[in-house]
């Protein structure tokens, strides 16, 4: 599971493994160690709602997702799901949980348990 942070948006990318173990599981969750302390980010599945929702305590990131959205994603072709977060004065925090494609470049990131890229033909 790959995390992306910028301004007012949270983006996270799963492998097959990843997907497999939130839509089964119901909760994942992988850890960034900085020496004496380590900032934690996780997915986890609720039973209600219809969108994303995230909490940051304790050094934990945890985005929410409504149980009806997980149940085929492992097996379908939908690539993600995306929320605008309503915040405190009108502002908003964008949160995208998607699945994590091969690349078409050259890279020497492990890429084996990752989807099949949609775009292999440029």
């Amino acid at each position: 599971m790959k995390i992306r942070i910028k301004g007012n948006s949270v983006r996270y990318r799963l492998s097959q493994t990843d997907v497999a173990l939130l839509t089964t599981k119901g909760y994942h969750e992988e850890q960034t160690v900085f020496g004496p302390s380590a900032l934690t980010y996780a997915l986890v599945r609720k039973e209600d709602g219809d969108r994303l929702t995230a909490t940051y305590e304790q050094h934990k990131i945890t985005v929410a997702i409504p149980a009806a959205w997980l149940e085929h994603w492992a097996g379908n072709d939908v690539v993600g799901f995306d929320s605008h977060m309503p915040l405190a004065e009108g502002d908003s925090l964008f949160l995208l949980v998607e699945k994590d494609f091969k690349c078409i470049d050259d890279t020497t990131e492990d890429q084996s348990d990752n989807y099949d890229n949609p775009n292999q033909i440029c």
